[in-house]
């Protein structure tokens, strides 16, 4: 049976501000614990990381940090996106020459290409930096949506390894799997709907709510992984509620308002995103009970 090199639970990293810059010192504690909860993977520097908001130089600092830290204890997908074919390759460049073991690249946004554009944006990184990339289809948040069919047509690219579905679409998932091959790595993005998305044949999640609750999440995939279906379901029930309270306002200002509860940050974001509003709170407070974090 196909082993996937990127599975398990892979956690959207949050990156810490503290007074308007990066907190470095939070950001390692931050990474220790997931570590220390047993998650697979890790990428600084997605959309949860607020990259959009970055800097290239906090952009490439925050990726170096979390290889530096992880130490092969975790593997590293670095978030390297861009709505810039130029852009993209040179993140991506930078990801591999600092050690990270692939990268994770989002659709161009903004400027909403077609199937064939989005193919050779794809296929441009695939030919200049020989490194692991997974694709990151979120039509949500970037108005284009990467067809099943352009998909497969990326899967026979040697660096092109696999995706993370942010759609919700689940029968999709199972398309994919039969026009992409036993090798495609299939991860879901989307925490409330990665229950399907495993009995579909995916192989994980890079997750926002493991940033809250890491060991839950663990338990949660490691069921799926090992087809203990009744005891996924558990986890599901513990978990749903934090899925749904760390989207009740934009993301990710609950999760950080979340980790801040527990000391772990400040729950400071960068404009246009405002700290998590007063009325959400307790909610998010009370997921996390639910969920066994407090």
């Amino acid at each position: 049976m196909f082993q996937p090199p990127f599975k398990g639970v892979i956690t959207a990293l949050i990156t810490p501000f503290r007074d308007g810059a990066v907190d470095e010192k939070a950001f390692v504690a931050l990474v220790e614990r997931q570590i220390a909860a047993g998650v697979h993977g890790l990428v600084p520097v997605g959309t949860t990381g607020e990259t959009a908001t970055l800097s290239f130089e906090e952009h490439r600092r925050v990726v170096e940090l979390c290889v530096e830290t992880a130490r092969g204890r975790a593997f590293v997908i670095a978030g390297a996106g861009a709505n810039s074919t130029d852009e993209a390759i040179g993140l991506v460049g930078h990801a591999k020459a600092i050690g990270a073991d692939a990268a994770l690249v989002v659709a161009p946004y903004y400027n909403r290409p077609n199937q064939e554009g989005l193919y050779q944006h794809y296929k441009a990184i695939n030919d200049a930096v020989q490194m692991p990339v997974m694709v990151y289809n979120v039509p949500t948040r970037t108005s284009v949506d990467i067809a099943n069919e352009t998909l497969e047509r990326l899967s026979v690219l040697p660096n092109i390894i696999g995706i993370k579905d942010a759609t919700g679409d689940l029968p999709r998932a199972s398309m994919q799997r039969l026009s992409c091959g036993p090798e495609w790595n299939m991860v879901s993005g989307d925490d409330p709907s990665t229950l399907g998305y495993m009995a579909h044949g995916g192989h994980g999640v890079i997750s926002v709510t493991s940033n809250v609750a890491p060991e839950a999440s663990v338990a949660f995939i490691e069921a799926c992984l090992n087809g203990t279906w009744e005891t996924a379901l558990y986890w599901q029930d513990r978990l749903i509620s934090l899925h749904r309270a760390l989207f009740l306002d934009a993301s990710p200002s609950p999760t950080k308002a979340a980790l801040a509860m527990l000391g772990l940050c400040t729950d400071e974001t960068r404009l246009p995103i405002v700290p998590c509003s007063d009325a959400v709170r307790p909610q998010i407070e009370s997921a996390m009970r639910d969920a066994g974090v407090i």
